[in-house]
């Protein structure tokens, strides 16, 4: 697998002391405006949103993708990791499997398109385009046999799972886990008024009965952007670990009690 281009001393991410250095580092931003107008908007989000957890990034950063500050009551956290069930868990999960370079499997081609290609070594792949002759077959929807698909040949074990639109995506999903697949973490927001809400319900069934980490959200809203920005949030938090800035190995009540201190 080839590895992505290393950092330099110009780079945002790696600058030490720089025009280009800020607190927050946006995987997406290159340019010293683009870093300006990415920090302010995440010290805008600060106000409103709690900033002592792994779960509050995650809630920052939906926060910052639906420009809307209550939508980090939306957001669900289920299922644990060897720490615990804590809210905390998914996020763990997912940094350790950007770090392993996992799998990075989306539903549709937009959320696979909005996950960063820097950062990371992980393989991006997609449901759509995969099960065209299963779909043919029984009628189900393109994504939901794609998602058959690539579970039959293993992309899924081990993997970031990304649902951000299709409701049949994540119900295909969501049986897979229950026959056995386990993804180090599922990201799923699919978005609509047709059980969207149901399937984000049953991703969070099956996360909690077969403990695979989840982030989803409630109600109808949700979509592509929002997954590949809490994707992103996964792989910018495992940025920080291997820059040594931040550790895993601890809880949310652990983090929230250190916050408590300062």
């Amino acid at each position: 697998m080839q590895g992505w281009p290393p950092m330099t001393e110009d780079d945002p991410l790696e600058s030490d002391g720089g025009a280009y250095e800020r607190e927050y580092a946006d995987l997406g931003a290159t340019t010293q405006e683009a870093m300006e107008i990415a920090e302010t908007s995440m010290d805008i989000v600060r106000q409103f949103v709690p900033d002592e957890t792994l779960a509050d990034r995650i809630r920052q950063k939906s926060v910052h993708s639906m420009g809307d500050i209550e939508f980090q009551h939306l957001l669900e956290f289920t299922g644990g990791d060897d720490l615990g069930a804590d809210e905390d868990a998914p996020v763990r999960a997912g940094a350790r499997a950007v770090l392993e370079a996992a799998n990075v499997v989306t539903d549709i081609t937009m959320a696979q398109v909005g996950i960063t290609g820097r950062g990371h070594d992980c393989e991006k792949h997609k449901a759509i385009g995969h099960g065209s002759e299963l779909a043919n077959e029984t009628g189900m929807t393109r994504t939901a046999a794609g998602v058959l698909e690539l579970d039959k040949r293993g992309v899924y074990d081990g993997a970031i799972a990304t649902v951000g639109n299709a409701p049949t995506a994540a119900f295909a999903l969501a049986d897979c886990i229950e026959n056995g697949t386990r993804p180090a973490v599922v990201v799923a927001t699919p978005v609509g008024f047709v059980k969207a809400e149901e399937s984000r319900g049953r991703i969070r069934e099956v996360s909690e009965s077969y403990d695979v980490p989840a982030i989803t959200n409630v109600g109808r809203r949700g979509g592509s952007g929002l997954a590949a920005a809490l994707t992103n949030e996964l792989i910018h938090v495992a940025t920080d670990v291997r820059a040594g800035d931040l550790e895993l190995e601890r809880t949310a009540d652990e983090r929230s009690a250190d916050e408590v201190k300062k």
